[in-house]
């Protein structure tokens, strides 16, 4: 039988998904499982690799199982960028990952800009010194958590750590080192003096590698674990961000994609590095372009912990429930606004001090009021980051909307609404795996055109902005910005 079908594996910040596809334009089999995110104290965001690996094993068993693992040609995982997971000698995690959304490091980001200057990194490295890098993560764990620090042997990320299970192969992928600060971007090579502001010993960075390219084999003991076959190839693998925007056809300079998953993040398409402080640059799939980008901590995640406080015990999807509520509340809330920094902040003002808050609450606002302010926030967070990108030069004019939240039409006319453009949806929900299945296909040479990824991601509804509610979104966006300027000195001073 033919080997025709390939596997996208997503390690998501809520979730762990897998698809199966047949190129060029049919989805045999997709999964889920839950993945638990842990705050165990402010600011923090960690998670639990093994849990990764548990969920991964069974959804590739079950796809194998329903797919016939004969027919199975090659898997490539994507994740969030960039969690930092920490291996001993023996292979062994030594503490819960450190996600991308945590906000520890403010303290180690602040002696980095002391040590180094910043716009030579951000010229060299095309990222600022912020919480992303991995350097001040690293150093974070040598001043708090010195006994994980002395017996850290790898460091990687999220589909990395899963690459290494499925074939016994230690990597990064090119934009886990790329965020991570440790790459030139001159070069295109990990560099020892990068490398070495994090404290760490040079090997424990493995080597690089890049998305569409083969970096290993499912070894027998994976195969065992998984019901594939020993042997398929596994590539490179993908940032979530990044082949999310891929799969939404986001190629053309003005392309973004707008993706509600756990984080909110925005990405657009450019055949030119253009580094900013205020936002984060990766290499795109497509071999020769950028994707400029940006990431708010906490979009998806916090509303899910939102619905516990405001929808407990609610019959059915409480994320409905709330949706039904806030779509009777007028916009802008009735004068209730949210800052969505429930996590710190990343971009585009790095603050890991920055807290969620919702300003303005009265006797009259109920659960409704709360659910659309913070589905606003999110929004608002979004057109701040658009004119970031117009202010570069990137001009964002077609905007497309992928992930999870994509369920919400309330929130994606909201979100319409606010931007002040139409938002254009993906009839595939299956955002980053999907994107990840294709980039094996192309590894593989089942295909040799990347736009034929939008045969599997067809483009759907359309949302467009309501010109009623133009003048309401651009003076509550403006009071939205002027809330955080003025809290921002007080979150400074709790931090201290």
């Amino acid at each position: 039988m033919t080997r025709d079908v390939v596997i996208g594996l997503d390690i998501g910040t809520t979730s762990t998904a897998v698809l199966a596809a047949r190129i060029p334009s049919e989805i045999l089999a997709t999964g889920m499982r839950p993945t638990k995110l842990s705050a165990p104290r402010t600011g923090w965001a960690e998670e639990d690799p093994a849990e990764w690996w548990a969920n991964a094993s069974s959804l590739l068993r079950e796809v194998a199982d329903a797919v016939g693992p004969e027919r199975i040609a090659g898997v490539c995982v994507t994740g969030m960028l960039p969690a930092v997971v920490l291996l001993d000698e023996a292979g062994r995690i030594l503490r819960p990952s450190i996600q991308q959304s945590d906000g520890r490091c403010g303290r180690e980001v602040e002696e980095l800009r002391t040590e180094i200057d910043e716009a030579s990194f951000i010229a060299r490295t095309g990222n600022g010194i912020n919480q992303q890098l991995v350097a001040a993560k690293a150093r974070w764990i040598a001043r708090h958590e010195p006994e994980v620090f002395n017996q850290i042997s790898t460091v990687f990320g999220s589909y990395d750590y899963i690459n290494w299970r499925l074939t016994g192969r230690r990597a990064v992928e090119q934009n886990w080192a790329l965020e991570a600060g440790f790459t030139d971007l001159r070069t295109g090579c990990m560099e020892d003096d990068l490398v070495a502001l994090s404290g760490l010993p040079r090997h424990a960075v493995p080597e690089r590698s890049v998305s569409h390219e083969m970096m290993g084999r499912v070894s027998a003991a994976a195969a065992a674990e998984t019901g594939l076959d020993e042997g398929v190839p596994v590539f490179g693998g993908a940032a979530d961000h990044i082949v999310s925007a891929f799969g939404a056809g986001v190629f053309d300079v003005g392309d973004v994609l707008l993706k509600f998953g756990g984080a909110g993040d925005i990405v657009v398409s450019t055949p030119k590095a253009l580094p900013d402080p205020r936002l984060y640059l990766d290499y795109h799939i497509v071999p020769g372009l950028f994707a400029p980008n940006g990431c708010m901590a906490s979009s998806g995640s916090a509303l899910n912990w939102l619905t516990t406080l405001i929808a407990p015990g609610a019959n059915g999807d409480p994320h409905q429930e709330l949706d039904k509520l806030a779509n009777e509340v007028p916009p802008g809330s009735d004068g209730l606004f949210c800052l969505p920094y429930f996590l710190g902040e990343k971009t585009p003002i790095h603050d890991p001090a920055a807290r969620g808050t919702f300003a303005g609450l009265t006797l009259s606002h109920t659960r409704g009021h709360m659910w659309r302010a913070a589905l606003e926030a999110v929004a608002f967070g979004f057109r701040h980051h658009i004119e970031v990108l117009a202010d570069i030069g990137h001009a964002p004019a077609r905007f497309f909307a992928a992930d999870g939240g994509t369920r919400s039409g309330v929130w994606m006319q909201i979100t319409a609404d606010v931007i002040g453009h139409p938002l254009q949806l993906l009839k595939a929900d299956h955002g980053s795996a999907l994107g990840a299945a294709f980039v094996a296909a192309y590894g593989l040479g089942l295909t040799h055109d990347w736009s034929d990824i939008t045969r599997l991601s067809p483009r759907g509804h359309i949302f467009h902005p309501q010109p009623a509610h133009r003048q309401t979104y651009d003076e509550a966006y403006d009071r939205y910005r002027a809330l955080y300027g003025a809290l921002q000195p007080w979150f400074a001073e709790e931090r201290t």
